[in-house]
Formats: structure tokens, sequence, C-alpha cells
């Protein structure tokens, strides 16, 4: 038997970065998506896990980067899907929700092997968390349309290399199992 674990990759978001007006669109687009996801999972007791983008801010806690994104220009692509008080949430300082954070521990202590990535940026977080995944002998599955790109073009390319390189369930919102 399959144990679960949501992971939302990023989206505790300021949108204050160079890519952003290329990315906000597809967010907008992949919103609704991550926070049925996100309703899902809690209803069914599958642990949801925020691994979020520090932004450079090392004595950062948490709650620290829920406020200052919704203090942003885009609080209304945050407000949707806040955790709640049961939500996991690690710090990231790279692209991978796995390097250099305590995942690996937390994912070993929850006895979760199947993790479903949700959120962005296809092309990059979301890639490299699914490959390390995969080194680490997890399963992957990626709803399609709850991941957000910058680059469609290079978000098909992830998605198709996630699947053929990587074994990762490349399937839509909908048919997400848990």
């Amino acid at each position: 038997m399959r144990n679960y674990a949501l992971i939302v990759v990023d989206m505790i978001n300021t949108y204050d970065h160079p890519d952003a007006d290329l990315l906000v669109p597809s967010v907008r687009s992949a919103l609704p998506h991550v926070a049925r996801l996100i309703a899902r999972a809690r209803s069914e007791k599958v642990p949801v896990i925020y691994a979020n983008d520090n932004f450079g801010e090392w004595r950062s806690h948490h709650g620290e980067i829920i406020e200052k994104t919704l203090a942003g220009k885009n609080a209304e692509l945050v407000q949707p899907i806040l955790p709640d008080d049961e939500s996991l949430f690690v710090v990231k300082a790279r692209h991978s929700i796995f390097y250099e954070t305590p995942l690996s521990y937390l994912l070993s202590q929850l006895d979760a092997d199947h993790l479903v990535l949700c959120g962005q940026v296809t092309e990059q977080c979301v890639l490299y968390s699914a490959l390390d995944a995969h080194i680490r002998h997890l399963n992957v599955t990626v709803p399609r349309d709850a991941v957000a790109h910058i680059h469609q073009d290079l978000a098909d390319a992830a998605l198709h290399m996630m699947e053929r390189n990587m074994g990762a369930k490349i399937t839509s919102t909908d048919d997400v199992t848990f």
C-alpha cells in the first residue's frame, strides 16, 4: 500500500522576481487545481507539506514568508492555498525540495513513499524535485494542470522527462488518487 504526501512547491510567493510576468498567468490557471488538491488531501488525511523558497531571508520562518507574500501585490494567488494548522512546512533555498532540507527525514517519519507534486515552476523546481524523489526511490505523480510554468515548451519537455526518465505519473488533478 502506498502512503502519499502532497507537496506544494513554492506557491507561497511574492512574485517579485524577473520572470514573474511570464509566470503569473500560468499560476492563475493552476491555482484552482492546486487548491482542490490541497482540499482533497486534507479531507483524506493525506499530509500536506509546503516546500517553499525562503527568498534569501535567512532568518525567516514560514510565518514570516507567508506574511511577506500576503503583503505583496499578488496576495490573491496565495490566499486560497494558505497552510492550515495541520500543514507541514519545509523552507528551502534552492530548486529541489530535497536539497539541504529535512524533507527526506520528514517523509520517512510519515512513511510516505509516493509524492504528489504541485506548484511551481514546472521546468525548474518541480522537475528537479521529481528527479531528487526518483533517486530516493520515491514514487511521483505530477498533475499537469496543477503546476505552473514560465515557458510552456520547457514545461512540456520537463513533464515528458519526468514521465519517461523518472517514471513519474503525469495526470490531471481529477485523476490523482491518494
